[in-house]
């Protein structure tokens, strides 16, 4: 299918993943999952890789000890006490408590969530996975206090980065990091297995700066109640819990959610999205606009 281009160009682009248009449209997963070879060296065991392509996920329960969380946790607290971190157009404020919901861009604020980011446990697992060097192509570190923080409805990455981004395939992967534990109340993670091998292409066109809105209530975007009861029908919902330093590698076109926070226990991790440096992106699919740089990166430097 080809796609309208934007200004300045003189063919159409070939869009393998239409979205946003008058009608929802799903289609069979047109990429590998995992781009490296299977036998390739590196933190992921063979085994652990076989499960992350079948499955889209690969939960680790110890990827940072007791010491480490701690570090990240008092960052964390020091970055939301921070008046100068509120005040930035990179913070994202909960509707009704009016509490810092989402900081993003958090390896370029802080050195510390920078020495994350570069930790061999942590890029070492994207490369491996991506099969070539990585950028950061999002970070934040999302909280949600108790009693009432808000979830994130059903969604597929992939759609909004390849509409709004412009990312061309799925060759990202993301990684959840606990820093409070993950009870199965506290409004945790949410996947469908197997969801990763189809792609959901939302109906609705996409408004000029969504991102506005999107990053505190999704609209543009949202797959229909009879898509999302099909692919849980399928393929099921599986919700992660664990110890604060545990994580979550999940493909770019899971689906996935999280629910409310009523519990008097907070949830807070870091979120970083790796993509492939072979894989940058282009003008957005279908939006009129990029978003921000601090939300899809434009800066294509490989970690190191």
């Amino acid at each position: 299918m080809t796609t309208s281009v934007p200004t300045g160009t003189t063919a159409p682009r070939t869009d393998a993943y239409p979205s946003r248009g008058t009608t929802e449209v799903t289609l069979p997963r047109r990429d590998p999952v995992v781009w490296g070879s299977p036998t390739a060296a590196g933190p992921i065991s063979a085994p652990d890789l076989r499960a992350y392509e079948h499955d889209g996920f690969l939960a680790i329960e110890e990827l940072l000890g007791d010491d480490e969380v701690a570090v990240y946790r008092r960052e964390l607290e020091r970055l939301l006490a921070d008046p100068g971190i509120r005040a930035d157009e990179r913070s994202i404020v909960e509707p009704r408590s009016q509490e810092i919901r989402s900081v993003f861009e958090v390896h370029r604020i802080s050195e510390v969530f920078a020495a994350l980011v570069r930790d061999e446990r942590v890029v070492g697992r994207a490369r491996q996975i991506l099969g070539s060097d990585v950028y950061v192509h999002q970070s934040r570190i999302n909280v949600k206090p108790g009693f009432g923080a808000g979830g994130f409805y059903w969604h597929s990455d992939f759609e909004t980065w390849h509409a709004e981004d412009g990312l061309p395939h799925m060759r990202t992967v993301s990684v959840s990091i606990a820093l409070t534990e993950n009870h199965d109340t506290n409004g945790g993670l949410m996947i469908m297995p197997g969801s990763h091998r189809t792609f959901l292409g939302c109906a609705g066109a996409t408004p000029e700066d969504n991102y506005k809105k999107s990053l505190q209530m999704q609209d543009a975007g949202t797959p229909s109640d009879e898509a999302l009861t099909a692919l849980a029908g399928e393929h099921g919902i599986k919700l992660f819990t664990g110890r604060a330093g545990s994580a979550t590698w999940f493909d770019c076109n899971c689906m996935h959610g999280s629910g409310d926070n009523i519990t008097p226990f907070p949830r807070s991790n870091v979120f970083i999205v790796f993509n492939s440096v072979e894989n940058t992106a282009v003008e957005p699919f279908a939006a009129p606009v990029r978003r921000p740089t601090f939300i899809g990166a434009r800066d294509f430097t490989p970690v190191r």
